[in-house]
């Protein structure tokens, strides 16, 4: 593996740093051309990262040779641990589970190419594709990983909370309702407190970060920046809060929850999971499971509203994170009474009542 300082000189062209060692990789490969001919492409859908195919051209007509660049986005350290990122990258790489790590950089890195197809929005809702990503969700659940086997989750609420406290503007915190998400954290964890099923979770399960193997309908997960041990049930709740959503449209930032899956579907996509293990699943332990799920979803709206206010000031992506993250409060608020029956909804006081607001509130 080889290192360089700067991946890019600007938005537009590499770096000289980053072109030595990209030259440095493709000087390693006897088939290639020319290993100063190298061909940018920047990928759609990262919202965290910049990503970019790098190709050469080989001495194999119409065949080259590629590599992944990946720029990490200004400010997100706040989100995760880089260190523990690349730690995580390179187990999994260990263990066949993900692409090997060609080169690092001080705010990037350089990945091998995964020769597969990267997952489109209307994959998630094909039945054979999902069945697939539910029995790798569980191979994936039950890695061995390095470090404490504890639940990241509520911390890392805390901490995110408190950043998008300190960045947001107050009509930015008065629009989710910022000031009450600290007790809805703590309402939320006193809730899911029974939950012992812990496993290495990925967090961000979008389509985007799931490739299939079409020969052999294999599904490889990618991108760790997120995945620490958490509830089982909140990665499975993230995935399907991700139906919602399509990235590589030209409104990328706007979720249609009438794509949510139904019932039948989460129950298909349980019992597979499930059923991983060999042995079959009673029906009270994935009513459970679908029980649980249903309630992480509400953890899964704060995850990632809180991660828009945050990322609206401090990442430089083209996106519309301020509205994405408006969209995970609302549905946030909009779901919590019908999975939270047990536990009041808090009122507001604002120029519009919320139709999620409780009518004792309005009295």
């Amino acid at each position: 593996m080889v290192a360089v300082e700067h991946p890019l000189g600007s938005k537009d062209r590499l770096a000289t740093e980053t072109k030595k060692i990209l030259h440095s990789l493709a000087s390693e490969w006897e088939d290639v051309v020319d290993s100063t001919a190298l061909q940018v492409i920047p990928l759609k859908g990262a919202m965290t990262n910049e990503v970019f195919q790098i190709n050469w051209p080989t001495t194999t007509d119409q065949v080259s040779r590629k590599v992944l660049l990946r720029i990490y986005g200004e400010g997100v350290e706040v989100f995760f641990d880089r260190d523990n990122e690349i730690r995580t990258f390179e187990c999994m790489s260990k263990n066949g589970q993900g692409p090997r790590l060609l080169g690092r950089f001080s705010n990037g890195r350089i990945e091998e190419f995964i020769h597969a197809r990267t997952l489109s929005a209307s994959d998630l809702r094909n039945p054979d594709i999902s069945a697939c990503i539910a029995t790798k969700m569980r191979e994936f659940h039950d890695l061995d990983m390095p470090g404490p086997k504890k639940v990241v989750l509520w911390d890392r609420l805390r901490k995110w909370l408190g950043k998008a406290t300190r960045v947001a503007t107050p009509r930015e915190a008065q629009l989710v309702h910022l000031n009450a998400i600290k007790n809805e954290i703590l309402v939320l964890q006193s809730e899911l407190a029974g939950d012992r099923r812990i496993g290495f979770c990925h967090n961000d399960l979008q389509y985007g970060n799931i490739m299939i193997h079409e020969d052999i309908k294999a599904i490889t997960i990618i991108d760790y920046e997120y995945s620490s041990y958490n509830p089982i049930a909140f990665d499975i709740a993230n995935h399907f809060c991700e139906m919602a959503a399509d990235y590589h449209t030209e409104t990328p930032h706007v979720l249609d929850y009438g794509k949510y899956p139904g019932l039948e579907e989460r129950r298909r996509f349980v019992q597979t999971y499930l059923s991983t293990s060999g042995d079959a699943p009673t029906d009270a332990e994935v009513e459970q499971l679908l029980e649980d799920v249903e309630k992480y979803t509400l953890a899964s709206h704060l995850f990632w509203g809180l991660w828009g206010i945050i990322s609206e000031h401090v990442n430089e992506i083209d996106f519309d994170y301020m509205e994405y993250s408006r969209q995970r409060f609302d549905r946030y608020w909009s779901t919590r009474p019908l999975l939270l029956s047990s536990h009041e909804a808090p009122c507001f006081k604002s120029e519009s009542t919320p139709k999620w607001v409780p009518w004792s509130c309005l009295l």
